[in-house]
């Protein structure tokens, strides 16, 4: 076990558990958290999962544990390492099962007042719109030659065929597409799961928000980013659905029986990696790219539903404009400075986005002086924030929390509190709740996580990210 004893503390907002702790660790472990935080940490196996991530052939400087992190399947949710490209391995389990969740966030031209008398019905329309529930699709299933080249072509393929504009690819990370996906190594069964889910939300923690800008920190990146206050915003957090899920199970199949060849030893399983460059990971890599254009695309249909049911409500010339589109769990190459010389490496943000700074190449050019937008959502019925990457967020990647976190699992919500009870709750605070079931409701509810406000003042004090905007939800349509 780990206790608090074995943490030092370096400033307020970070901790170290330093190599000599473990005798297999080969990096430190870090996290970025708080005093007042420190109890919500100790109340899983996240931070021994976060010193068996440091036991990883090629992982460079230090495992980190970003402000939300909490049990997951091998790393924790939440982690976040740099690996080297020429001798590293990847890994499923540090991707996690629903490959690339992330957040996009839609603004309109209205303020809270102008639409409040809209409310309801919009909610209602987008709800009707976008599908939701575990399993829950869309009537018209696509075709497998339709699903490979979403798999392959992601935003840009749909833009291509009438859905969206250019810019929606430019606001997008990665212009919504990984270069490297190759869809025939992803299996008939993940293909089949996917068929009738572009376009839906799913289950768990995923939602559509109608929301309202509650508070402005930074005038000139706002206004920059298109923010004012009491501007109506629509924020979409889901990811790749059945798709991803299969994909990553397939991959943590087929790499568990045979990382012990390539002369692997982990303390853990559920660690299962094989070397980058072997056979296995290559495949990996690209069969993890393509669900990844999946979740892009997921997100990008959602969008054109939501922007149709709003049209509808409340006008044709009413339009929603893509602020940007980050992405949560994910593997990716990218150049990162270590002892200072420009190393490649592959980096894993499970739980956890990238935020880069200004300047940064990799950013779209309406952006280059402010740094990238940060999109970081509550829980259900709490705030989320829009935040800008910073050059300090270097030492961690430039990668951001990318949540609140749990605190409690599923299974515990619902037995502290009822699907009714949080309705009440939430409506009591003025905010609308729209899910198909009272089971999904509870799981989610916002007892079930760390307080948000908190976890954004270490992300801020910290360095990770920079505060511009908090978001307050006025509607909330959940995944059951």
């Amino acid at each position: 076990m780990i206790s608090k004893e074995d943490l030092k503390k370096i400033t307020p907002w970070l901790w170290e558990i330093p190599r000599s702790f473990r005798a297999d660790m080969r990096v430190p472990a870090r996290i970025y958290t708080s005093e007042k935080m420190l109890g919500d940490i100790f109340r899983d196996k996240s931070l021994e999962q976060l010193v068996n991530t440091t036991t990883l052939p090629g992982i460079v400087k230090y495992a980190i544990g970003m402000p939300d992190i909490h049990e997951g399947y091998g790393p924790p949710i939440g982690g976040v390492g740099g690996i080297k490209l020429s001798e590293g391995v990847i890994s499923p389990g540090f991707v996690g099962f629903d490959e690339n969740c992330g957040c996009r966030l839609l603004l309109s031209e209205y303020s809270s007042k102008e639409i409040k008398p809209f409310l309801e019905k919009l909610a209602d329309e987008i709800q009707r719109e976008v599908p939701s529930g575990l399993g829950r699709g869309r009537q018209i299933k696509l075709s497998i030659e339709q699903i490979n080249r979403i798999l392959e072509g992601g935003v840009p393929y749909l833009v291509e065929k009438g859905y969206g504009q250019k810019e929606d690819i430019e606001n997008c990370e990665h212009k919504g597409r990984m270069e490297e996906a190759d869809a025939s190594c992803v299996s008939h069964k993940a293909k089949m799961r996917g068929r009738d889910q572009v376009g839906t939300l799913g289950s768990g923690n995923h939602f559509i928000e109608i929301q309202k800008v509650d508070e402005i920190f930074d005038q000139e990146t706002a206004q920059i980013f298109g923010l004012f206050e009491s501007q109506i915003v629509i924020f979409i957090h889901t990811g790749s659905r059945g798709l991803g899920h299969q994909n990553c199970t397939d991959y943590l199949r087929l790499i568990i029986p045979i990382y012990s060849k390539y002369g692997i030893k982990l303390p853990d399983k559920e660690l299962a990696c094989v070397p980058f460059n072997s056979p296995e990971g290559q495949r990996f890599f690209r069969a993890m790219s393509a669900a990844c254009n999946y979740a892009w695309a997921n997100r990008h249909m959602i969008m054109c539903y939501v922007r149709k049911a709003w049209k509808k409500v409340i006008g044709s010339d009413a339009k929603l404009r893509l602020l940007y589109d980050v992405a949560h769990n994910i593997a990716k190459i990218e150049e990162h400075e270590i002892d200072g010389k420009k190393t490649k490496l592959i980096v894993h943000r499970k739980g956890a986005t990238r935020a880069f700074p200004p300047g940064h190449p990799e950013i779209p050019q309406r952006y280059q002086k402010t740094g990238q937008p940060v999109l970081i959502p509550g829980s259900m019925g709490t705030s989320s924030y829009v935040c800008v990457g910073t050059e300090k967020s270097k030492e961690a990647f430039y990668t951001v929390n990318h949540g609140a976190g749990r605190t409690m699992s599923r299974r515990q919500a619902v037995r502290t509190i009822s699907g009714a009870e949080v309705i009440e709750k939430l409506k009591k605070k003025g905010i609308l709740v729209k899910c198909w079931s009272m089971r999904g409701i509870a799981e989610e509810a916002p007892l079930a996580y760390k307080d948000i406000d908190d976890v954004i003042e270490v992300v801020h004090n910290a360095g990770l990210a920079k505060k511009v905007a908090k978001l307050t939800p006025l509607a909330v349509i959940k995944g059951e």
